[in-house]
């Protein structure tokens, strides 16, 4: 039986073949859905190939037919997972292009742009004149490249990938995200070409059907469900067998922090690459340092020696990518993270994952625990330290919702305004737009369906000047509605 189908050229079929053997269940099927032209949302556990699945049928297209501009724009929610599939394409890239995937010509080297907060303006002034094919990008990224002149560079995107998607669909971020892929839709298919498809990326949402409308828009897509239950060994480590006064089993009482660090301290030693997940960023700091100190003071380590390093947003980039290298090798023996790593990041072979109190949800536990073992096939080990008796209830309940996949349902906000009036703002900055073809393309997305006629039209009356009081007679309008041609301007 042929699990590739007819999508793949003989190379690539050859190098995924002596990379990573058989392809799982969520590429098979994926495959087959994106090869029909189908707008997909694949779901699958942690480790199970998702990321290749979407981007195998991009590469294999580009090597065979190289093409000038951007071709796929990836989306992550996170800066740190942009950069690890930035890193990640690496490999599949370098041996499509050398199995020559494009004979009888000689393949051509397919460049991949990072497009995120952190980018320099050096950097995306080299991107505006020579565009990669793939751009791996952020939703807010992606956002203000299509209010600025390096929109040209999106007019042939055939692609769009949004990874993690179960995290942006809920929220107000999501249906931001969801007017900018309706925007970008717009745009190549003025230009016209083809309109892109789209491909959502999860291990963790439901209703599946909720998120397939999220992606879609008034599109059908298909649904790859390939998910199964999720194999770990999970456990509650309880640090004191009396949870309401913990401080009597210390010489120097201090709540349950000094009877939680011994034990942090062993399960690091016993493995060989730890992520600590906690709630906060000062706690990241405050873990890895206590931990380092208590390491040095048993002689674990060199005085002065980090055994544990923080990892959150506001760590610089160079200073990320340091400890995520060093965590790979073996340098570091753990983290102390916030959600900065929770989402499909990489991190080779951790396999243990700690988390500090409750992580409050189902889902959120799932994506953290499942860091630990992350490859097909793999178990991930998670364990889960409560602070106090409230927290130990609520990890129990979140830990038999863990091991029975057991995920929470999402709902998709419905007609923020405030978003829309950014996002209008925006639109017509870069140019004009009749009222009824920016409804149009507005009322595509899954969030601004129901909108109703009379809360758009207050929005463009707001955004121009109209206002409904006195009160707002200082505020400056931000657009120009010509009401006899019924035309918006940018001011």
């Amino acid at each position: 039986m042929d699990l590739f189908g007819s999508a793949f050229a003989d190379a690539t079929r050859r190098w995924f073949a002596q990379t990573l053997g058989a392809p799982t269940p969520v590429q098979v099927r994926g495959w087959a859905s994106i090869a029909r032209g189908h707008h997909t949302l694949m779901t699958a556990p942690t480790g199970s190939g998702k990321t290749l699945a979407a981007f195998l049928s991009c590469l294999d297209r580009l090597v065979r037919e190289p093409a000038e501009g951007t071709r796929v724009v990836y989306v992550s929610p996170i800066k740190a997972l942009a950069y690890d599939i930035e890193r990640n394409l690496r490999a599949p890239l370098a041996g499509l292009v050398a199995l020559g995937a494009a004979a009888p010509e000689p393949a051509r080297a397919i460049t991949v742009d990072v497009r995120t907060g952190d980018t320099s303006a050096k950097e995306r002034e080299r991107q505006k004149k020579h565009p990669g094919q793939i751009l791996v990008t952020t939703p807010e990224s992606l956002y203000l490249v299509l209010t600025s002149e390096s929109r040209a560079r999106l007019t042939g995107v055939d692609t769009i990938i949004v990874d993690e998607i179960h995290a942006l669909a809920p929220t107000k971020r999501g249906i931001h995200l969801a007017l900018t892929l309706e925007r970008l839709s717009h745009l190549v298919t003025t230009a016209g070409n083809r309109e892109p498809q789209r491909i959502g990326l999860s291990a963790t949402q439901k209703p599946l059907s909720e998120v397939a409308r999220y992606l879609g828009g008034d599109r059908p897509v298909e649904i790859v469900d390939a998910s199964t239950r999720p194999v770990m060994d999970l456990q509650i480590v309880v640090p004191s067998p009396d949870m309401d006064h913990p401080g009597t089993e210390t010489k120097d009482g201090g709540g349950m922090w000094p009877l939680i660090y011994p034990r942090l301290l062993e399960m690091i030693l016993a493995h060989r690459s730890t992520i600590i997940f906690v709630n906060s960023r000062r706690l990241a700091e405050r873990v890895s340092q206590q931990l380092s100190e208590l390491a040095a003071a048993q002689g674990h380590v060199e005085p002065g020696v980090e055994l544990v390093r923080a990892h959150h947003g506001s760590v610089a980039r160079h200073q990320r990518l340091e400890i995520e290298e060093a965590l790979k090798a073996g340098r570091l023996r753990a983290i102390a993270a916030t959600s900065s790593l929770e989402l499909g990041i990489d991190m080779g072979a951790v396999d243990l994952v700690v988390q500090v109190e409750s992580p409050g949800a189902v889902s959120r536990g799932l994506q953290r625990i499942g860091r630990a073992g992350h490859h097909v096939g793999g178990t991930s080990i998670g364990r889960i330290i409560p602070k106090f008796r409230g927290d130990l209830l609520e990890a129990t309940v979140v830990a038999h919702g863990m091991l029975a996949g057991d995920v929470e349902s999402i709902r998709i906000p419905d007609s923020a305004l405030d978003v829309l009036a950014q996002q209008i703002v925006a639109m017509v900055a870069v140019d004009p737009w009749s009222v009824a073809e920016l409804e149009r393309v507005i009322r595509r997305a899954a969030s601004y369906r129901e909108v109703s006629r009379s809360a758009f039209t207050a929005v463009l009356d707001m955004l121009a000047g109209r206002y409904p009081s006195d009160e707002f007679a200082e505020l400056r309008p931000r657009l120009t509605w010509d009401r006899q041609h019924d035309v918006l301007i940018g001011r």
